[in-house]
């Protein structure tokens, strides 16, 4: 079986960045939208996908529009919806819950929040969606976890280890099957 290119590309930095951002529908700066266009130039991407918020909705746009490519809006690619916590800095939200969450997001999600189970399925049906070509997903920092979680079995606290910075590209070989499977082919600052 052939694998084929698989990156993820998060989102370049909001209007308002250091908060939890799940389903909070944060701007893009146009320096965040330039770096997520210069990521993607040259990739070789033949499908273009992008979660429905506007932080990555409008990279997407951009990348389209300088690749020629038709973008597809996919909202199961969308964050982590923080539930109550959503568009709170984390030092606005209280410490003993949010270590919690950090411990174990399965079990302890946000309150009125997703949890990370519920977040695997959702990006887990994103996946499965696409056709087997090179791809360019341009999403948020949770559901490239929740990626790296289904297509390569890091459990949750193996991929906090990980720094996913604005603007970050992580590019995969994905093997189709059931399960899929996946190696890293790179991670770009």
């Amino acid at each position: 079986m052939t694998g084929f290119a698989l990156h993820l590309l998060r989102h370049g930095a909001p209007d308002h960045p250091g908060l939890l951002m799940g389903r909070t529908d944060g701007a893009p700066t146009p320096e965040g939208i330039a770096a997520c266009v210069g990521q993607a130039a040259d990739l070789g991407a033949e499908q273009l996908v992008a979660s429905d918020l506007q932080r990555c909705r409008l990279a997407g746009a951009a990348i389209g529009a300088r690749l020629s490519l038709p973008l597809i809006i996919d909202a199961r690619w969308r964050e982590l919806d923080f539930g109550d916590w959503d568009g709170k800095a984390s030092e606005d939200v209280d410490r003993a819950a949010l270590g919690r969450f950090w411990h174990d997001p399965d079990t302890n999600p946000p309150p009125g929040g997703e949890s990370w189970r519920a977040l695997v399925a959702r990006v887990s049906a994103a996946i499965d969606a696409l056709a087997p070509r090179p791809t360019l997903v341009v999403t948020h920092g949770g559901a490239i976890r929740a990626a790296l979680h289904i297509l390569c079995g890091f459990d949750h606290r193996q991929l906090w280890s990980f720094d996913l910075p604005y603007g970050v590209l992580l590019s995969l070989c994905v093997w189709p099957g059931e399960p899929p499977s996946a190696q890293i082919a790179g991670l770009y600052p």
